[in-house]
C-alpha cells in the first residue's frame, strides 16, 4: 500500500505545533503588554489643558499646600477644583498680562469656570472617596506620584483594580501620620513598624476595605 504521508509530514507538523504554540504565546504576551502600556492606562501622558498648570512650580517652587486649590480634599469624596478667583488671588498682581493665562482672566471677567480635563479619571462604577484617604493617612503621592515634581500634570499609576488592592491588602506599607499626608518631603524612617501601628491607631480594617461594596456601589 502507497505511503499517504510523506517522510517529512512529520517534521511539518511537528513545526506546525510548535509555531501555533508560538503565536498564541506571542498573542498573549502582546495583549499583556498593551494592557499595561502608557496607550491603555494613560500612565505619563499629560492631558491638554486649557492653562498649562505646573504644579512643580506652585508646589515645589512656591510652596503651596495642595488644600489651597484642592479645598474639599479632607471633607468630600472629590477634591475640589480652584476657582478662577483663587487663581487671581495671585495672578491679579503677578504675570497678570503674561498670554498664557489668558483663559484664567477670561474665565474671571466672564464669570464662567475653566474647563479642566480630569488626569485621575476612574470608572463610573467605581467610588473613590478623598475624605476617607486622608482620615485613614494615605498621602496625596500615594496615588497621585511625585505631583510636587510635575511642570504639566499626569497620572502615575494605571488605576486599575489590581493595583487599588496592592494598598488596601497592605495599607500598612503605605500609611502615614495624618500630619504627613500633605507632606511632598515626607520619608519614613521605618514603615513597617509605623505602617503597622499606624492602622492599629486610625481603625482601618482591612477585611471591609477589601469588600467589593467598598469601592463597587
Amino acid at each position: 500500500m502507497a505511503q499517504l504521508f510523506r517522510r517529512r509530514s512529520n517534521s511539518i507538523a511537528r513545526t506546525s505545533l510548535v509555531a501555533i504554540v508560538a503565536f498564541f504565546g506571542a498573542s498573549a504576551w502582546v495583549l499583556h503588554a498593551v494592557y499595561w502600556s502608557p496607550w491603555t492606562t494613560r500612565q505619563d501622558n499629560p492631558l491638554p489643558q486649557p492653562v498649562p498648570f505646573s504644579h512643580k512650580h506652585h508646589v515645589r517652587g512656591l510652596g503651596l499646600d495642595c488644600r489651597l486649590c484642592h479645598t474639599t480634599v479632607e471633607t468630600s469624596a472629590f477634591a475640589g477644583m480652584p476657582s478662577t478667583e483663587t487663581c487671581m488671588t495671585c495672578h491679579s498682581q503677578v504675570w497678570k498680562d503674561a498670554p498664557l493665562l489668558a483663559p484664567v482672566r477670561d474665565s474671571f471677567a466672564a464669570n464662567a469656570p475653566l474647563r479642566w480635563n480630569r488626569v485621575h479619571d476612574t470608572p463610573d462604577f467605581v467610588f473613590f472617596n478623598h475624605g476617607i484617604h486622608v482620615a485613614k493617612g494615605i498621602g496625596c503621592a500615594s496615588c497621585h506620584g511625585e505631583i510636587d515634581q510635575m511642570p504639566l500634570t499626569r497620572q502615575s499609576h494605571s488605576l486599575y483594580m489590581k493595583w487599588c488592592l496592592d494598598c488596601h491588602r497592605q495599607p500598612e506599607r503605605f500609611i502615614r501620620p495624618r500630619d504627613q499626608v500633605f507632606s511632598s518631603d515626607y520619608e519614613p524612617t521605618n514603615q513597617a513598624s509605623l505602617g503597622k501601628q499606624l492602622v492599629a491607631d486610625y481603625h482601618v480594617r482591612t477585611a471591609q476595605i477589601t469588600d467589593c461594596s467598598m469601592c463597587h456601589r
